[in-house]
């Protein structure tokens, strides 16, 4: 399985995403700088979380503009497989991948602690390695991870089951007091149409290894090499 992880000024989890990559694949991902302009041919596609160009304008503004984000937008509208992660996912809002945008934290802090998903659909590739309404524990490490959009949006993403994970508290309910960042709806990530394309802020990458306080982030990993290979 060949995988490829795109890497710009600002990012900071690309190397984490490159050992969760590895140890399910058995195989090092692809580092692809943002200024290149062609992609070899892969099988998945990662933009890592971190602050692209220093978040300048807006979180993932200028990198969703960078050189390789045509390649990307390309391969993904050609079903090709595209996980972005924080910073990913404002770059994925901000290409037009996907539909939102991610605003600031309604405290207006950065914040940095773990989480507690309710996983809302398990038909996607990134997803079928969990449970239905199953609760995991992911980090966030943010300043814009807001997730807000129109009322006929939101609602086409609840009818169409794109909601791949909401906030929630340990027992599983989707509560104000557990949604950290104020996002509509406690949305902490979405697909597109096709679900090819995952947007979440969490970092699943941080906690796929018992030295790194737990492994609920690995089933996505492990996930997405089992639905590849089928």
């Amino acid at each position: 399985m060949k995988t490829s992880v795109i890497v710009f000024p600002g990012s900071n989890c690309d190397r984490d995403v490159q050992v969760a990559l590895a140890a399910s694949t058995g195989v090092e991902p692809e580092m692809v700088w943002h200024g290149d302009t062609e992609l070899a041919k892969t099988d998945l596609i990662v933009i890592p979380g971190g602050f692209s160009y220093g978040d300048y304008l807006r979180s993932g503004a200028i990198a969703a503009h960078s050189p390789i984000m045509r390649e990307v937008v390309s391969r993904a509208r050609a079903g090709v497989p595209v996980l972005g992660i924080c910073n990913g996912f404002q770059i994925l809002t901000e290409a037009g991948l996907l539909p939102g945008t991610l605003m600031r934290n309604a405290n207006l802090k950065y914040i940095c602690k773990d989480v507690h998903l309710k996983v809302e659909a398990t038909n996607t590739l990134f997803t079928h390695g969990y449970n239905q309404g199953q609760v995991i524990r992911i980090p966030i490490a943010h300043h814009d991870g807001n997730f807000e959009t129109d009322e006929e949006t939101l609602k086409m993403l609840e009818n169409n089951g794109r909601i791949a994970f909401r906030y929630c508290d340990e027992g599983g309910t989707a509560s104000k007091a557990a949604n950290p960042n104020g996002s509509i709806a406690n949305i902490a990530g979405i697909t597109s149409e096709s679900r090819t394309v995952l947007g979440l802020m969490p970092h699943p990458e941080r906690l796929v290894d018992p030295l790194q306080g737990g492994t609920d982030g690995k089933a996505m990993f492990d996930g997405l090499v089992e639905s590849l290979a089928a």
